[in-house]
């Protein structure tokens, strides 16, 4: 019987200290292996769980670069984006936290400098916001996981939508088209 209780109480402890790492950590585990993001424990591919993540933990995991545009709503400067006139065929993630947002096949040259795309992925992958920064009003896009600026969503852009989503280019990544024979 005390042998059987010792177990117990050795299991129990196990189980406890398992559960002191954050959940959103045990979700991303992949990421603490990603090559591209390799302080980023919050970056995954995969995981389309909000993330709740403070500015002040963020400034700690991301890049400068990224972290000004991505947190504090920077705008990088027109046609410097890596992504700006690129016509690789893939999915744009969220650079911050891994989230599938654009595919290469709703991108189009808008002229503006910036990548252009005429829809989001998928109903979740970006949320919308007011912005009346500046004296001009608009409407900022954010990643539907993070809450990370992207850029703006403006009516001008070609059909099926008419809608121009006009991103910074280096809060985004690029994973092309796996090509099979």
């Amino acid at each position: 019987m005390k042998h059987i209780t010792t177990l117990f109480i050795l299991i129990i402890f196990a189980l406890l200290s398992c559960s002191n790492t954050p959940a959103s950590q045990n979700n991303n585990s992949k990421a603490m292996t990603d090559p591209q993001h390799p302080n980023n424990p919050y970056y995954s591919r995969t995981d389309t769980a909000v993330l709740n993540v403070s500015n002040a933990e963020w400034k700690k995991v991301l890049p400068d670069s990224i972290y000004e545009v991505a947190r504090n709503k920077d705008t990088e400067r027109p046609f410097t984006g890596k992504y700006w006139d690129f016509e690789g065929l893939g999915t744009y993630y969220c650079a911050v936290c891994g989230n599938a947002l654009f595919r290469s096949d709703s991108k189009f040259g808008s002229s503006c400098g910036w990548p252009s795309f005429f829809e989001a992925l998928r109903k979740n992958s970006v949320i919308y916001k007011s912005d009346t920064s500046y004296g001009m009003s608009r409407t900022e896009v954010l990643c539907g996981r993070c809450g990370s600026h992207l850029g703006h969503l403006f009516d001008d852009g070609p059909p099926p939508t008419g809608k121009r989503f006009c991103m910074n280019s280096i809060v985004l990544d690029f994973e092309p088209d796996k090509h099979t024979k």
